[in-house]
């Protein structure tokens, strides 16, 4: 360590440089992980908000909400095995609404679910209402970017219906468009409208899946004793919501190379250095000096460096964070923070055992004979 020290202070131009990319890198990477955290959020907000741990959907359905119908069966059995408290059902719909006092038109997504029960939505301003109130929603947040207030009646494109916004509830999207959360009577008249529309019978509309808060092996004894159903958990539900896996796939990519690049610039910056040292080494060789403390030495400046940097950066991205527009979706806790801040060392260290290795093969009389010529 004193080694390494004394040398940082005696080319201080040359280790501030370094410091700075590895600062700018380490900035770029914390950036990018907190893109992907806050699109992945913006997309799922409202399933991983969620109690369930577990929801029983159509086994041919591909783990996706829109493509299951499950009645009132398969529900009673739910209610039953894990309790009324426990087993809650989920309409899902996408949709486009118009807002009476504007002509613009915004996509949302209808959750119908019990307002009493598991899945009820936490209002965070406004008020909420119960499963026998007709014309009633409660509404994301978002959507008070277009227009949408307290008391705004809102209408759906596809079956004319109508509802009166009584709350907003905080943090709830689903792939990437607002929620809008209705009772199961007015999901209900919304469905039976739609059958009507096209000719088909009126009857009992379905929901989409049954969510489930208990254990693993009773959902799925649950779902073996029901037929063409299957129990999944919330995390392969979220990843099969539509565009989410490619998203997030994508993103993790750029990160993994953000990795691998730092890796390789901060190796090739150490290697350099430590061939310019190489006579250095050699004559620090000849005096009795160990091997072992001159690859510490190396392998200390490298962590200075990097711990520097991380700090530096982690700071430089909370305040950046504090100062983006609500519109960017961007998060990142504190635990995330700290992972990838641990990473990056890691990869730092890793991309400095190339220069350890070359320090090791340095030969003293080989190195003084260089330095003497």
């Amino acid at each position: 360590m004193f080694l390494a020290l004394r040398e940082m202070r005696h080319a201080k131009a040359r280790y501030s440089l370094i410091m700075v990319i590895m600062l700018l890198v380490s900035f770029l990477v914390l950036f990018v992980t907190g893109l992907a955290r806050g699109l992945s959020y913006a997309n799922i907000s409202a399933l991983e908000n969620m109690p369930a741990g577990y929801f029983l959907i159509q086994d041919d359905a591909g783990h996706a909400f829109r493509r299951s119908q499950l009645g009132t069966e398969e529900f009673a059995a739910a209610k039953q095995a894990a309790g009324a408290d426990n087993a809650a059902s989920l309409g899902v719909q996408t949709s486009t609404i118009t807002l009476d006092a504007a002509e613009a038109k915004t996509d949302i997504t209808f959750f119908a679910v019990d307002m009493e029960g598991l899945l009820a939505p936490k209002v965070s301003e406004g008020s909420s209402f119960g499963n026998e109130d007709h014309g009633s929603a409660v509404a994301d947040a978002k959507l008070k970017e277009s227009g949408v207030a307290l008391g705004s009646t809102i209408r759906d494109q596809a079956s004319g219906m109508a509802w009166t916004v009584t709350g907003f509830v905080n943090d709830s999207s689903y792939s990437h468009v607002p929620v809008v959360y209705i009772n199961n009577a007015d999901w209900q008249a919304m469905k039976q409208s739609a059958q009507a529309g096209n000719g088909s019978p009126s009857s009992e509309a379905p929901f989409n899946v049954i969510a489930l808060k208990t254990s693993s092996e009773q959902a799925a004894g649950l779902a073996s004793g029901l037929d063409s159903v299957e129990a999944i958990t919330k995390k392969q539900a979220i990843a099969s919501v539509p565009g989410y896996s490619a998203e997030q796939s994508s993103l993790q990519m750029m990160i993994a190379f953000l990795f691998v690049i730092s890796a390789v610039v901060l190796a090739v910056f150490f290697y350099v250095i430590t061939i310019q040292k190489t006579s250095q080494f050699g004559i620090l060789k000849a005096m009795g000096t160990r091997t072992s403390y001159l690859a510490w030495s190396v392998l200390c400046q490298v962590l200075l460096l990097s711990v520097i940097s991380v700090a530096v950066s982690l700071l430089l991205t909370f305040g950046m964070n504090m100062g983006l527009p609500d519109a960017m979706p961007f998060q990142l806790e504190t635990p995330t923070m700290v992972w990838t801040g641990l990473l990056f060392i890691g990869v730092s260290l890793l991309g400095a055992l190339i220069s350890i290795v070359r320090v090791a093969k340095v030969d003293a009389l080989t190195a003084i004979g260089r330095a003497g010529a």
